[in-house]
């Protein structure tokens, strides 16, 4: 009986549905906003994923014996490190045109999905160069 309860709060303290596309209220904007950057977020990873193993796939077949710098993977794996690094700190910046305003979510999550979808688009071409 307990968790039937439980169970019957949390569904009534879910938010409901936003509908993007005739959000105005900003906390909308905002969630809207989250929303399209985790949908990129979550397209990149499903590249990365794709790339790094081309990368490893690469690095498999590749005679060392007279080249010891790192492999594919290995400065793939560092590059993506750094981008991430990157895109974080420069979304922060730009969210600052709107610094402790209430649209300054939507400003950082609209700009880190727009560096996500460059950077799976970079994902893609490299492993269509190999």
């Amino acid at each position: 009986m307990i968790m039937t309860m439980t169970f019957a709060l949390a569904a009534a303290a879910q938010d409901p549905e936003i509908d993007c596309d005739n959000a105005m209220a900003q906390i909308e904007l905002n969630a809207c906003a989250w929303k399209e950057f985790e949908r990129a977020d979550a397209a990149m990873n499903a590249q990365w994923k794709l790339t790094a193993a081309r990368m490893k796939e690469i690095d498999a077949g590749f005679d060392r014996s007279h080249d010891n710098r790192p492999g594919y993977f290995d400065t793939l794996l560092a590059a993506q490190r750094a981008w991430l690094t990157y895109r974080d700190k420069q979304c922060a910046s730009e969210g600052y045109t709107m610094r402790g305003g209430s649209a300054e979510p939507m400003v950082i999550s609209g700009c880190q999905t727009q560096l996500t979808e460059a950077r799976t688009k970079q994902l893609k071409d490299l492993i269509e160069e190999y």
